[in-house]
C-alpha cells in the first residue's frame, strides 16, 4: 500500500524543506516523491543534510512542470488544505484519510497523490480543485501554520498506521472493495475539457460568466469517483450532443 502513495509538492521554495520531505517520508516507508516546479534547486547541501540519510529519494525525485502531470496516473487526489476559499470540497481529517487508504490501494493501478502547496501560500483553488478531497489537519487556531515537513509527516505517520494495520489483519473487513478500474486524473481532466467545450457549444456555459459552474461540475464527477467505463459512456454523450448540435470537435 505504501509503495501506491505519492508525497507531491507544489512550488517549494526552500532545499531543507524538501530534504524535511524526504526524511519524514522516508521514517514511514513512503518512497515516491514528486516536485511540481519547485522554486529552488532540489540537490543542495541543505537538503541532503536535513534528509538525514534519506537523500536517495531526493535524487530519484520526479519533477514536473503541472500539477496535472504529476497526477496524471493518479485515481484519488487530496490536497493538504484548511479549506477551498470559493467553494465547499469533500474535507477529511488525516485519520479519515488514513482509514481509506487500505480500500482506495488495492486495486492493481491504484495511485493515492498527497498534495502539498507553496511554504507561503498553499495551494491555490484551482489546485484544490483539481483534487478529489482535501485534507486537514486540526493545529491549534491561535498558532495554526505546519512546517512542511512536519504536515508532511502526520500524514505519512497516519498512512504508515494504516498499512500496519491492514498488515496485522485489523483492517475494517467491511469495507467496500472498489473498482480496478477507476479513471485516471488523467481521463477526468480531459473529460472536464471535453465537458466545457460541449456546455460552451450549446450555449449552456458563458466562459466569460462563469459563476463557478465548471468548478461544482468537476465537484460532483470528483465525488462520484467514476470508473473509466463510465467515462467513456460520458464521453461518448457528449459526442453525441456535439453532433447533434452541429459542433465541430477540435482538430487533433
Amino acid at each position: 500500500m505504501l509503495e501506491r502513495i505519492r508525497i507531491v509538492l507544489i512550488g517549494t521554495s526552500h532545499p531543507g524543506n524538501i530534504g524535511g520531505v524526504a526524511r519524514a517520508m522516508h521514517n514511514m516507508g513512503l518512497a515516491d516523491l514528486a516536485l511540481v516546479a519547485p522554486r529552488c534547486e532540489v540537490i543542495t547541501q541543505d537538503s541532503i543534510s536535513r534528509a538525514s540519510g534519506a537523500d536517495h529519494l531526493l535524487h530519484q525525485a520526479k519533477v514536473h512542470a503541472t500539477l496535472e502531470d504529476a497526477v496524471a496516473d493518479c485515481t484519488l487526489a487530496v490536497g493538504a488544505s484548511a479549506r477551498s476559499r470559493t467553494l465547499p470540497w469533500p474535507m477529511l481529517s488525516p485519520r479519515e484519510l488514513a482509514d481509506r487508504l487500505p480500500t482506495e490501494c488495492q486495486a492493481a493501478d491504484a495511485r493515492v497523490a498527497l498534495v502539498f502547496g507553496r511554504e507561503d501560500s498553499g495551494l491555490t483553488n484551482a489546485e484544490l480543485q483539481r483534487c478529489h478531497a482535501h485534507v486537514h489537519i486540526p493545529t491549534n487556531a491561535d498558532f495554526s501554520s505546519l512546517n512542511l515537513a512536519a504536515a508532511v509527516q502526520v500524514l505519512a505517520y497516519e498512512c504508515r498506521m494504516a498499512w500496519l494495520n491492514q498488515a496485522y489483519g485489523q483492517a475494517d473487513a467491511t469495507a467496500t472493495v472498489p473498482s480496478d478500474d477507476l479513471a485516471t486524473h488523467a481521463e477526468l481532466e480531459r473529460y472536464f475539457e471535453h465537458l466545457e467545450r460541449t456546455l460552451i457549444g450549446i450555449d449552456f456555459h458563458d466562459p466569460d460568466q462563469p459563476r463557478q459552474l465548471m468548478a461544482r461540475l468537476r465537484r460532483l464527477y470528483l465525488r462520484a469517483r467514476p470508473e473509466r467505463m463510465e467515462m467513456n459512456i460520458l464521453r461518448g454523450i457528449l459526442s453525441a450532443t456535439e453532433k447533434a448540435a452541429n459542433i465541430k470537435p477540435p482538430k487533433p
